[in-house]
């Protein structure tokens, strides 16, 4: 009884969410302002694109948009991010900013792979399935499907947004009744379960949809190249932004949950920490799929913000994965342009 209260007592006056180094989160801090120089005007610029000149929702691009509405939700709480990690907190310490942070960063999260993952079913089926009544694609037209996703995210995001979350203060640092830990442990299950069940989908996708473009032999060598990289840029998102601060925190409850390696754990904190930051990166990387399945949207954004020397050299090709195509109309210098729009 006495080990028990004295295991409560020191659990509950450890500051966790202290900065275990204040040179690594320093430094972590500035990348994260490097990563809001260049996700907010990119993705700034993206949002002009898709609503001004690309107009989205005539061009099926409904949940391309929803994506870049989901890294303007990451990019707009990087700054308070790297103002806490500046001054040696792991996260803020009013209980409400902290909240909201924990809300629009696992909401991004959770956005992001959504209508990723529905990005590469719709291709796994126009490609492996091609020529069978396709349910996602139909569906993908009517912005009632996103609006749909959305709210089925909001409860997901609810075990995440509690005051010891992101320092991973969960199994093994309080007196655990059978509700905490049954608590911490549906906590948990939610954070992985968003990442796990997604990327075994995503290989499964991949993998088939690799297959089936390595057999076909009718079509430009071009386009099939083309539409590898489609998939594959979806997957390298996922890993490089999701997979790695997974895997950290798995090692960080673990580490934590045996007293024997307690040692280790502020150097297992920072790796999860910078692997974290790490993960905002796929505010700059997901343009990068825009422009693989969607090439309008690439001529859009070409013909709007590159110079004109790049322009002729940018736009030469139009390649997209569908064998069918139409056009959207956009002005690009002193003429009008016809922007394929490709068919997936």
């Amino acid at each position: 009884m006495f080990r028990t209260a004295q295991n409560m007592s020191t659990n509950d006056t450890v500051d966790h969410c202290k900065a275990p180094n204040q040179i690594t989160y320093e430094t972590l801090s500035w990348l994260i302002v490097g990563e809001f120089v260049l996700g907010l005007p990119l993705n700034l610029s993206v949002l002009y694109i898709f609503i001004f000149r690309f107009k989205f929702w005539r061009n099926k691009s409904v949940f391309l948009f929803n994506i870049v509405v989901a890294d303007f939700l990451l990019v707009a709480c990087l700054p308070a991010k790297a103002y806490h990690y500046h001054h040696g907190q792991r996260r803020s310490s009013n209980k409400w900013e902290c909240k909201t942070m924990h809300f629009m960063l696992f909401l991004n999260r959770g956005a992001s792979i959504a209508f990723l993952i529905t990005l590469s079913i719709e291709r796994y089926f126009n490609v492996v399935h091609l020529g069978r009544r396709n349910i996602v694609k139909v569906l993908k037209k009517s912005p009632q499907v996103s609006i749909l996703i959305w709210l089925v995210l909001l409860p997901l995001t609810i075990p995440t947004m509690v005051k010891t979350f992101e320092c991973c203060n969960s199994h093994g640092r309080r007196y655990e009744t059978a509700y905490h830990d049954v608590t911490d442990t549906f906590r948990e299950v939610v954070y992985f379960g968003q990442i796990i069940v997604p990327f075994v989908v995503l290989v499964y996708c991949t993998v088939r949809i690799v297959n089936r473009l390595r057999r076909k032999t009718v079509g430009e060598k071009t386009k099939l190249r083309r539409a590898v990289w489609v998939v594959m840029s979806v997957v390298v998102v996922f890993s490089v932004c999701f997979l790695p601060s997974t895997l950290a925190r798995a090692v960080l409850l673990s580490v934590r949950l045996k007293e024997e390696w307690q040692g280790a754990e502020d150097h297992v904190v920072q790796v999860y920490d910078s692997l974290m930051v790490l993960s905002y990166i796929d505010c700059l990387l997901d343009p990068l799929v825009y422009c693989f399945c969607n090439s309008g949207f690439k001529d859009a954004y070409v013909c709007t913000f590159c110079p004109a020397f790049l322009r002729k050299r940018l736009l030469k090709t139009n390649v997209g994965l569908g064998t069918t195509t139409t056009t959207t109309t956009t002005t690009c210098g002193n003429r009008d342009l016809s922007l394929p729009i490709s068919a997936k």
